[in-house]
């Protein structure tokens, strides 16, 4: 079977599967894209193999710690302000000798790859060209790695991509130069960027629920909901990782109609000193300006006008061998919330 078209049906059978080999420890939940949740309650894991087999803490398979991350239904994941998305696929520590040759032989074995694959398999990983009976003779030396594709990334352009042939690194050597999807930290980073959660945006406004035309609205948040949230994701085996953290710095008010004006006049409100976002109103203050806000120039009739607040979060991580926070791109993550305005001209506050 030519190459190019074995690593396909590879790639595809990495998209079904999507299984690392291994038993998983007790304080570790396997998903689908051979990755982990840890458990905070739970040992930590130490990276060590038990016998011939990677156990899944071990296995190059990726531990998140969400401990830090957003919660709650309302929590969503930032959609980047660029075109970044996360990598559709990466390679990592998948298998020990022993392993490796249990998955290949019975593959082998039953011929259903063609003999010319199944021999220039067996030319490669048992007679020497370039590796010889699975590298045993360096077992608990180093470690075959293999392609992975994140669940979220299943089906995404470029999830398959990742078609290079099974091959070894020593413990302690980097992986080979021409590949580019191997683990490292920054690619860590980035797989916790798609596992951020933050709180949905639903502003506090006065007058609260019905407004009035041509009179400024207040808009603000409160410091203690919107806090930095985080995600550290790590592989034990090579002892490396890197946590990914994203700050609220602003909040986007789009009115839902273009008879409006918003305070500030781009309808982008900075966060405070505080972590608070706007002001809140108090009395006295119907005269003022809000720094965050809006005001309506015609009524919403019978319905309502969708106010749509959108946070953008800025978005850094730090991580093994990195030297000071790295910036990734900023996210977004928003809400609408329905606004009546009233046909009054004036109204005492």
């Amino acid at each position: 079977m030519p190459e190019v078209k074995r690593g396909v049906l590879r790639g595809l059978a990495l998209a079904v599967t999507l299984v690392a080999l291994g038993s998983p420890n007790a304080w570790a939940k396997v998903t689908p894209d051979g990755t982990t949740e840890s458990d905070t309650s739970a040992p930590k894991p130490s990276g060590s193999v038990e016998g011939d087999t990677l156990t899944s803490s071990a296995g190059g398979v990726i531990v998140f710690d969400r401990s830090k991350n957003g919660s709650g239904e309302s929590a969503g994941g930032v959609t980047s302000t660029g075109s970044w998305t996360p990598p559709p696929c990466y390679y990592a520590p998948k298998y020990t000798p022993a392993q490796l040759q249990k998955t290949l032989e019975p593959t082998w074995e039953s011929e259903s790859t063609g003999y010319q694959w199944d021999a220039q398999q067996r030319d490669r990983y048992v007679n020497g060209h370039p590796y010889k009976d699975f590298n045993k003779d360096k077992s608990g030396d180093g470690y075959w790695w293999d392609a992975y594709i994140p669940e979220s990334q299943v089906g995404t352009p470029g999830s398959l991509d990742c078609t290079k042939p099974i091959f070894w690194v020593d413990n302690g050597d980097p992986p080979p130069a021409n590949v580019p999807e191997a683990i490292t930290p920054e690619v860590l980073a980035q797989l916790a960027y798609a596992e951020i959660r933050v709180p949905s945006t639903t502003v506090k406004l006065a007058p609260q629920g019905t407004t009035k035309v041509n009179l400024p609205t207040w808009a603000w948040l409160d410091a203690a909901k919107f806090k930095p949230v985080s995600v550290t994701a790590s592989v034990p085996l090579l002892d490396i990782q890197a946590t990914t953290t994203a700050e609220p710095v602003s909040l986007k008010i789009e009115p839902g109609t273009d008879d409006s004006v918003t305070y500030p006049a781009s309808g982008e409100c900075q966060i405070n000193t505080d972590g608070s976002i706007g002001e809140p109103y108090a009395k006295g203050k119907a005269d003022e300006t809000p720094p965050c806000g809006v005001k309506y120039l015609r009524s919403s009739g019978d319905g309502s006008y969708k106010l749509q607040a959108t946070i953008t979060w800025k978005i850094h991580w730090t991580g093994t061998g990195v030297q000071g926070e790295q910036l990734l791109p900023e996210g977004r993550f928003g809400a609408d919330q329905d606004v009546v305005v009233q046909e009054i001209q004036s109204v005492n506050r």
